[in-house]
């Protein structure tokens, strides 16, 4: 386990970047509206994040509570965001659709990825709602630029979700197919979890809430942030 950590946390705004990296953050995940789980945020909050701090930072790409991409104009509208992200800078993205029977939206996904030309990205907890898991990682397999999943293990939460965060770590390690990108733990993660998956190969996780001890209404605590950092590192 000699592998360090990556700790990511949710940034909403400059003052919660600042606070992340000072406490020892490895990357954020920029959003607005955790209201919505996590939509795109404006061009003018990223710039404003990425003149803060110099961690790597992944821009949410998603227009509506959901993990349905929407119609013709919503797409496009993704696009076209993506598009405004990237020539602001933006250089790692956070995506993920399904389809209507709870199959990766292909059409929507690799369409974003197009956009991004190379950029990495992760696909987010739109797997802990998948129909079939594995089917979904072997469908995304050779996209451009996949390099993570975000997941809790179930649309639960970690707590529900633990036993096949760490049978999809025991695949990875084998090299199996569609197992290659980064297992990032987030979703309802407690620091009791920690342990557990560390010893069974995990090194990246993710969080929000449990940055904020006044709650989403607050900022990210830096002091939050080092309890976390100190936690997954060994």
């Amino acid at each position: 386990m000699s592998k360090r950590a990556v700790l990511e946390v949710i940034a909403l705004d400059a003052e919660d970047a600042v606070a992340a990296q000072a406490g020892g953050a490895d990357r954020l995940e920029l959003v607005t509206d955790m209201a919505a789980d996590g939509l795109t945020p404006s061009v003018k909050t990223f710039t404003e994040v990425r003149a803060a701090v110099d961690i790597p930072l992944r821009v949410m790409l998603r227009l509506a509570d959901g993990f349905a991409a929407g119609g013709a104009e919503e797409r496009a509208a993704l696009v076209r965001g993506a598009h405004e992200l990237r020539q602001a800078g933006a250089d790692e993205f956070v995506l993920g659709f399904l389809d209507e029977h709870g199959g990766p939206d292909l059409a929507a996904v690799e369409r974003l990825v197009a956009e991004l030309n190379g950029c990495r990205w992760t696909f987010h907890r739109a797997i802990d709602r998948a129909a079939d898991r594995d089917a979904l990682r072997k469908q995304l397999a050779d996209l451009p630029g996949l390099d993570t999943y975000l997941t809790a293990g179930s649309a639960q939460g970690v707590d529900d979700g633990l036993d096949v965060l760490i049978a999809e770590a025991a695949r990875a390690a084998t090299g199996e197919p569609g197992y290659a990108p980064q297992i990032l733990v987030g979703g309802g993660l407690r620091l009791d979890h920690v342990p557990r998956l560390r010893e069974a190969g995990i090194t990246a996780f993710h969080i929000g809430g449990a940055a904020r001890p006044t709650g989403w209404a607050g900022p990210v605590s830096a002091d939050a942030v080092r309890g976390w950092r100190s936690a997954v590192s060994d």
